[in-house]
């Protein structure tokens, strides 16, 4: 099966999560700058989960650059990754809303290494699918990142339940890993 409907589908829903996470945002009450004090909580959990969103979205990219066909477990991994990204918007509502209490910090964190999972398993079916003398196997032989962001989403979530702005640290470290494009894939494919 060719990968278009696949990336087609996949850009449709990122953009509807970021559409759904925006209009959570509400207008001020007031006319003065006071008036937006209330919700900075909110604005900056949008802000946090935007982010998140683009580097899916961005590394989702240039995964499906190196892949040449899919298969049905593909579809399956990647409608996994993408249910667990759909589940951003209630939880950066949660955290916007509770000013980052414990429990909206740890369900959020839940959320994360859930989708950072979903994230590897993709990875390692599309390798699996493409071989392994592919370009995209070369391209992904060290793990590091994903491993350092599970790591990361794990002691957010147990740090969650005692100080859940240390939490959101480890949650914002894991983002910074990756806020800078993973260009593994990119290097293989202009080797060609």
């Amino acid at each position: 099966m060719t990968k278009g409907r696949l990336e087609a589908f996949s850009d449709g829903v990122l953009a509807v999560i970021i559409t759904i996470m925006v209009l959570e945002l509400k207008v001020p009450e007031g006319n003065n700058w006071e008036s937006l004090k209330p919700l900075i909580p909110k604005f900056l959990a949008y802000i946090f989960s935007f982010i998140y969103i683009g580097i899916y979205w961005n590394n989702h990219h240039h995964l499906f650059q190196a892949v040449k066909k899919v298969n049905g477990s593909i579809l399956w991994a990647n409608l996994h990754l993408l249910f667990w990204l759909s589940l951003m918007p209630v939880a950066t509502e949660w955290i916007g809303e509770t000013h980052f209490a414990k429990n909206p910090v740890t369900v959020y964190g839940i959320g994360l290494i859930m989708a950072g999972i979903a994230y590897t398993i993709l990875e390692n079916l599309i390798i699996k699918n493409e071989g392994e003398n592919s370009k995209i196997k070369e391209a992904i032989h060290s793990k590091f990142k994903e491993y350092m962001s599970i790591i990361f989403y794990i002691s957010g979530i147990v740090t969650s339940f005692f100080y859940p702005y240390i939490a959101i640290g480890f949650y914002y470290a894991s983002a910074l890993l990756w806020l800078v494009p993973d260009k593994r894939i990119e290097r293989s494919l202009k080797e060609d």
